[in-house]
Parts: structure tokens; sequence; C-alpha cells
């Protein structure tokens, strides 16, 4: 999966076996890019901040999100 579609704002991807640790990927590169003080993360983390304020829309992103990573295909190397 993407930081775009993970709510991000670049096509920087990550793979993980889980989608606990793809989100964890997800945030250590969202903490990077905010020590960067890159604005269109900016951005992106005060949106997730305010869907935060609303338990049952953050419930059901997330919930948006791990279904989408559950029917992303296996990698084969």
């Amino acid at each position: 999966m993407t930081c775009k579609q993970l709510g991000g704002a670049c096509d920087k991807e990550f793979k993980a076996e889980t989608f606990a640790e793809i989100a964890e990927q997800s945030r250590k590169h969202g903490k990077e890019m905010f020590k960067q003080d890159d604005e269109a993360h900016l951005q992106a983390m005060q949106e997730m901040s305010e869907m935060m304020n609303d338990p049952e829309a953050m419930k059901q992103w997330m919930e948006k999100k791990r279904k989408e990573f559950e029917s992303l295909p296996e990698e084969t190397s």
C-alpha cells in the first residue's frame, strides 16, 4: 500500500504481512515527514487528526483500509 492509500501525501510504498505492520510503517513515515516539516504530509496529518475526533468515523476508516489491505494480492519473490 502507498502512503496516499493510508491517508498520507505521497507514493512511498509500504509492504508487510499484516495490516498492523503496515500501519506502523505508515506511522513511522509520518513522523519522519513531520520532522522534515513536509507541508503535504502535515496537511494529511491535520485531516487525519480531525477524523480522530469522531471515533466512529475513524473506526470505519480503519476497517475500510484493513479490508483494502487484505484484498491486495500477495507478492511472491
